[in-house]
Order: C-alpha cells, then sequence, then structure tokens
C-alpha cells in the first residue's frame, strides 16, 4: 500500500525495549472472557469510514460487548506506536494495520496473541485466506496475525504520456526488461521527466516497491528463505541491473521527488497496487504485470503483496469478545464492505466469483484482483526489519548511486542477512 498512507515501520520503533519474551501472554480465561474492547485501525479516510462502520454495525448488535474504535495515535509511523504500547502494556485488543514486516519483533516482545489458541483460529485463517496463509506463519508454526487486505503491486501506465512518446497505449510493451527499458528511453525522449520514479530513499520499506516485486517475479521467491538470503542470485542480479541501467541511464532519477511524480505527470508509469486507482482518478490510466527478464504470461507473474494484517495483542483481556469482532470484520459481508469503500483486496480464497457484482462494474479492479492470488509476502523471520535495512543500504550504495557494482554489494549484503537471520534463529 502507499506507504505515505500507512508509514511503515522503522527500525527504531522496532529497537523498543523489549517488554517481554516469548509469543502470547494471558491465560485461558482470556480466551474465553467477553466484555468491552478496543481496537486501532489505519488513518486513511477510506478505513476510518470502513471502520466506524463496522464498530457501530457490531456495538448495535452486541450492547454488552462494546468496542471502541480509533485511528492509531499520531507517531513517528504507526508501528513505532503500535510498539510502545506493547511495551506499557496498554495495547489495544486488536490493530488493523500490523505490518508482516513487524511481526517477529511484536511476537518478541511478548505483545501477539496466537490466533491458533483461539477457538477454531488456525481453521479460520486457512479457509478464509487459503494457500497463502501460509506465508504468514511465524516459525514456530502458529499465526499470531490474520492476512487482511493486500495492495498487489503492478505497474501503472499513464496512457496520454505513452502515446506523447508514440507508444502504444492501450499495449505499451513492458512485459521484458528490454522491452521496458525500450518503452521507458522514449517517455524520457519525448520530454516526460521520469519513465518512472520509485523512491530512490534509504529507508527500508523503499524496496518493496522497486526490487522486491521484480525479484518475486523473475524468482518467485522471498528476500530470506530457510535462513538463507535468495537475492544474491542470477534473480537478484538480473532485478539489479535492470534498476541499475533505469537509473544510470536517467529514465528513473535519483533525486527525491516531493509530491506524487504520477499524479503530477512527471512520471509516465508508478509502481503500485490498488490503493492507487481512487487516487489517481483523474489519470486515463492502464496496468500491467511487473516485468520479468524473458517476459511470461500475465496468469504466471507472481508480486509483492504490500499486505497489512490484523493481529489480537496481549494486553487484550477480554479475547472472547476480539477473537468474535476479528471474524465479524473479516466476514464476506464486511470484506465485502471494506473492497467497496477502499478498493483494496480482502485477502480471501476467490475474491473476483465472491464479489462478481462489484468487480463486474469495475474492470480496471479485475487486474488487481487476479493478480491478488498471485503474492509474495515478506519473509517471516527475525530481525526482519534489520534484514531489510542492511538489503537496501547495499542496493541504494550500487543501484542507484552507482558507488558500487551490484554483484558485490548484493553479495557482501548477503553474508550479512545471513548472519541476521541466523542470529535471531
Amino acid at each position: 500500500m502507499n506507504p505515505r498512507l500507512v508509514p511503515a515501520v522503522a527500525v527504531t520503533a522496532l529497537a523498543l525495549g523489549v517488554a517481554a519474551c516469548g509469543s502470547s501472554g494471558g491465560s485461558s480465561k482470556d480466551v474465553a472472557a467477553h466484555g468491552p474492547v478496543k481496537v486501532w485501525y489505519s488513518n486513511n479516510q477510506e478505513e476510518v469510514a470502513w471502520g466506524k462502520s463496522m464498530v457501530s454495525s457490531w456495538n448495535q448488535a452486541h450492547p454488552t460487548e462494546k468496542v471502541t474504535g480509533q485511528e492509531i495515535p499520531t507517531g513517528k509511523d504507526s508501528e513505532s506506536v503500535i510498539g510502545a504500547a506493547i511495551t506499557a502494556g496498554n495495547a489495544p485488543c486488536l490493530v488493523f494495520n500490523t505490518s508482516p514486516a513487524a511481526v517477529p519483533q511484536f511476537q518478541k516482545q511478548g505483545g501477539l496473541v496466537a490466533l491458533d489458541d483461539m477457538p477454531g483460529g488456525k481453521q479460520y485463517v486457512d479457509t478464509r485466506t487459503g494457500a497463502a496463509a501460509k506465508q504468514y506463519q511465524s516459525p514456530d508454526g502458529k499465526y499470531y496475525q490474520l492476512p487482511w487486505k493486500a495492495n498487489p503491486v503492478m505497474i501503472l501506465y499513464n496512457k496520454k504520456l505513452m502515446k506523447k512518446a508514440g507508444v502504444n497505449p492501450e499495449h505499451p510493451p513492458l512485459a521484458t526488461y528490454a522491452q521496458f527499458l525500450d518503452t521507458a528511453r522514449k517517455i524520457v525522449k519525448s520530454g516526460t521527466r521520469a519513465a518512472i520514479y520509485p523512491a530512490p530513499t534509504s529507508e527500508f520499506y523503499q524496496s518493496w516497491f522497486d526490487f522486491y516485486p521484480l525479484f518475486i517475479a523473475q524468482s518467485g521467491k522471498q528476500l530470506v528463505q530457510g535462513g538463507k538470503a535468495q537475492f544474491d542470485s542470477p534473480a537478484g542480479q538480473q532485478v539489479a541491473n535492470f534498476w541499475k541501467t533505469m537509473y544510470s541511464e536517467g529514465l528513473a532519477p535519483k533525486e527525491k521527488y516531493n509530491g506524487d511524480s504520477f499524479a503530477d505527470g512527471k512520471a509516465a508509469m508508478a509502481i503500485v497496487g490498488p490503493w492507487a486507482v481512487a487516487v489517481y482518478d483523474k489519470i486515463d490510466w492502464g496496468v500491467a504485470p511487473v516485468p520479468t527478464s524473458a517476459g511470461q504470461p500475465a496468469g504466471d507473474i507472481r508480486t509483492f503483496s504490500d499486505e497489512k494484517s490484523i493481529a489480537m495483542y496481549s494486553a487484550c483481556k477480554n479475547r472472547g469478545t476480539a477473537w468474535d469482532v476479528l471474524k465479524f470484520a473479516t466476514s464476506k459481508q464486511q470484506d465485502g464492505a471494506f473492497l467497496q469503500a477502499s478498493g483494496q483486496m480482502p485477502m480471501r480464497q476467490d475474491l473476483a466469483a465472491t464479489y462478481p457484482a462489484y468487480f463486474d462494474k469495475r474492470a480496471e479492479y479485475k487486474t488487481f484482483a487476479d493478480q491478488a492470488a498471485r503474492t509474495v509476502e515478506v519473509p517471516n523471520v527475525a530481525n526482519s526489519v534489520t534484514i531489510w535495512q542492511t538489503f537496501r543500504d547495499a542496493y541504494s550504495k550500487s543501484v542507484i548511486f552507482g558507488k558500487e557494482q551490484p554483484g558485490p554489494a548484493l553479495s557482501t549484503a548477503a553474508g550479512k542477512v545471513q548472519g541476521l537471520a541466523k542470529d535471531g534463529s
């Protein structure tokens, strides 16, 4: 999702003091306890409206188990606020904006409840989410998050700027790296400032919106699997060299853009998820899968999920009610209301078939819905954020700014990343 709307985890936030060790807290009595609960939801406009409506619907039907809902309190970012609440022992029962990258640290703090401990918990996650659910299991095999909503990352393109560049605006050649580069050169030659403008800044999560989607499409792998870095590989080198060419030829600028380059017409393409549809409603746009080196059928391409989860926090006393609210909020009816309000994709099986009327009226969303069935998440490993920052530092230095060759830079980073993964095991 757009990191401007839902800030990502900060390294400093996840370095908060550990309040407790272990994976979940509380007793069996908490699991059965019912009564008032607090929930937090994200602070973007569409989700706030849905959250208020969902809470109101619950409260009307459950007057003795009232839910108090609010936006995540203001802070440097949402995860720093959540982490501080865990440390203070006053986290809400549910947070409808839990980043999978933060789950390992929150779990280490003893801040999360294993949903497997709730009645029918594992079955509910598996049934709603399907095969993709396994990516959200922690190393102990349990679920400390419910996969809730995805924003599968794809290439959005401005048809007007494509036409200006002499490129077919309905079907621009973007499937292979060679095609993408050729199209990008024509765009810049036509006078558009950038072909595409991913943020060239150093925050660890920026790799989710340049390198990682293409790496997933090329390899089908997570950044780290089985305790081993996967990016120091032929697939990782191909992706790195593709982006290095984009930057070295000025097709993707190295300077930070203060604003939204796609909305402002300064970039002909953006690498985004379906949250962007509402934001770019004044642009005549099309959508394509992220490229691969040789080109693949769209139905075979996987990408980054840009997912946010719902987690139950160990400070919660009335966990029986919290569990019921979580299931209510992710029911077919509420998922449909959320889709209608936000355009973001609920993480449930057969999404398009579940809400045919919605997608029949919004053909532009159907492509995103199809892609939502083929996504890869960030790895659920200890030291997750430090691992991502280590990778980002090497990527920025070599790929974006050309101070080192990508091969040696990624190789060195891979060694560090494997050490971090091992240290956390």
